[in-house]
């Protein structure tokens, strides 16, 4: 795979050319140690280099080959959007996002590669930008190869991927709108979360979108800022709101089995495009259910 730019301006290094690309110092190093080459005008170029105006510059990596210790899985996957650097998927409630000691064969990375190897792809190793717990369901962010997976993780872009969720909660906040910044951590011997000043600082922004649904159920309306585990169900849970259906959480299961928590829509600016590209996910028939029972 190559990845080339046109420079315009004064003539500046080969690195500093690389890292106003958003390519990362980990790939620049990747290349300088032979997993590679640096081009300049289509030919490969050494040791120190300077890029002028006008010229095309950038690097030439190997394509990435299938992860042999994954396991291939031939079940679908809904694709929202493709490109060939990108994939957007509509995750299923059910599905684990990646292989573990409970499921090896067929969780959301093993049925991506699957779809790479199918679709004879040249890059078939995903890179999971964004990750869902198991019973959420929505937008999840792919990257198709190391390049635009080192690209997300460059702060000034990793700053505008925006994910929003939607998910239904017994009661209603108060306030209606606002920000939960509050630490999480682990529980010993426990896959729970909790809110602790011992923990890593976690952000959370919510707005009420509906009071008035039956039950006493409220939508919520909720961006992360940080992304840590469980965020947003320890983080309703410390308010006194846990999901519909979180069993971990103590939310009440009487309207739906499973966390009514939703991913539904994805923002990030793509470096390759240079545009700001926005994804919107319905939702599952299980969720509208709440909107309507």
């Amino acid at each position: 795979m190559q990845f080339t730019w046109q420079h315009q301006g004064q003539p500046m290094s080969m690195k500093r050319f690389l890292t106003t690309h958003a390519i990362s110092m980990r790939t620049i190093k990747a290349v300088k140690h032979g997993t590679g080459a640096f081009l300049v005008n289509d030919q490969v170029q050494t040791g120190a280099i300077t890029i002028h105006d006008g010229d095309r510059a950038g690097i030439q990596l190997p394509d990435e080959a299938p992860d042999t210790a994954v396991a291939v899985s031939e079940q679908p996957i809904q694709v929202e959007y493709e490109d060939a650097n990108w994939l957007v998927i509509n995750k299923p409630a059910g599905l684990t996002s990646v292989p573990g000691p409970s499921n090896r064969t067929d969780t959301l990375v093993n049925r991506i590669k699957g779809y790479l190897i199918a679709s004879h792809a040249s890059n078939q190793r995903p890179h999971l930008i964004t990750r869902l717990d198991r019973d959420t369901s929505g937008l999840v962010l792919v990257a198709k190869h190391r390049v635009a997976q080192g690209m997300l993780t460059e702060p000034r872009i990793a700053a505008q991927l925006v994910k929003t969720y939607q998910a239904w909660i017994e009661g209603t906040i108060t306030p209606a709108s606002g920000t939960i910044d509050r630490p999480i951590g682990r529980v010993a011997d426990s896959p729970r979360r909790v809110v602790t000043t011992a923990g890593q600082r976690a952000i959370t922004t919510y707005q009420v979108e509906a009071t008035q649904l039956p039950h006493n159920v409220s939508r919520v309306r909720l961006e992360l800022v940080t992304g840590r585990t469980h965020q947003i169900r320890v983080h309703l849970t410390a308010l006194g709101h846990p999901l519909l259906g979180d069993a971990l959480y103590d939310g009440n299961l009487a309207w739906i089995q499973r966390q009514a928590l939703h991913a539904v829509s994805l923002q990030f600016f793509d470096p390759f495009s240079e545009q700001t590209l926005h994804f919107e996910a319905a939702l599952p028939a299980d969720l509208r259910a709440l909107n309507h029972d």
